[in-house]
């Protein structure tokens, strides 16, 4: 049962300005869905990457712009050795098969997260992947891997910090917008929803700069279970949501 749910329809029926621009999902689930069916926690992400392709090509099809995917977070690096090897192996192999086929079909990559720990072929992959699709002009798929959101507020203070000891930047220019700048997301617009599967009610590290405002949706499905179905209900309680941004509708006679 996810929050705030309300039965589904068509996004068709949706004007643009009611689509989320900017959709983001925390992926959680693919070792208990695993475990539950007496399979072994790698086999859960396999099945994830499987739900990866499915949610991209959703997002594509009803007018979302960008996705970004909670891959995998900086606290990942505590599982077991084995896991850890299955996962950096299949983020390889994924980045490998998918690389020609994003920029093909118009999907833009980027890739964010500290770079520091993640081994060295992987690096390559990732940076060809990127590489390959920097021309293109459309979606957007962001991958977030060895992400951590204080991680990144640090890196960009220290980023501001240094501008502000080279002359570049004066402490009275530091502003929401220069820390914008400063983030991983740089030039990215803040995500308006934000999804996470597996029933948790917590962000995890995740965006906390960049989510100030979006609305959250949560559904008890284990993410190899999240099908289109389920994005597009959550597209649909967005448009239902009166975002305010912190004012008051003119319309409503309470103080």
């Amino acid at each position: 049962m996810a929050l705030f749910r309300r039965k589904a329809v068509q996004t068709d029926l949706l004007s643009r300005e009611q689509m989320p621009r900017h959709v983001a999902i925390i992926m959680d689930g693919n070792g208990r869905w695993a475990q539950s069916r007496g399979l072994p926690r790698i086999e859960g992400h396999r099945q994830g990457a499987k739900t990866v392709e499915r949610i991209l090509q959703a997002c594509k099809e009803l007018g979302v712009s960008y996705l970004t995917l909670y891959c995998f977070s900086s606290e990942n690096w505590k599982r077991p050795k084995p896991e850890l090897e299955f996962l950096m192996g299949l983020l390889k192999t994924y980045l490998t098969q998918q690389a020609a086929t994003l920029a093909a079909e118009g999907v833009r990559l980027k890739v964010i997260g500290r770079r520091e720990g993640l081994p060295a072929d992987v690096l390559e992959i990732m940076d060809r992947a990127v590489e390959n699709s920097s021309q293109t002009k459309g979606f957007t798929l962001c991958l977030a891997i060895n992400y951590g959101s204080r991680q990144e507020l640090v890196d960009a203070i220290r980023n501001i910090a240094g501008q502000v000891e080279s002359g570049t930047l004066s402490p009275s220019q530091i502003d929401e917008a220069a820390i914008d700048r400063a983030l991983y997301t740089q030039g990215m617009p803040d995500p308006d929803l934000v999804i996470r599967t597996s029933g948790e009610l917590r962000l995890s590290n995740f965006l906390l700069w960049q989510i100030s405002y979006s609305e959250l949706w949560v559904t008890k499905k284990l993410w190899p279970e999240f099908r289109r179905e389920d994005l597009i209900e959550a597209i649909i309680d967005f448009a239902n949501r009166d975002r305010r941004f912190g004012a008051v509708d003119s319309s409503d006679p309470k103080p």
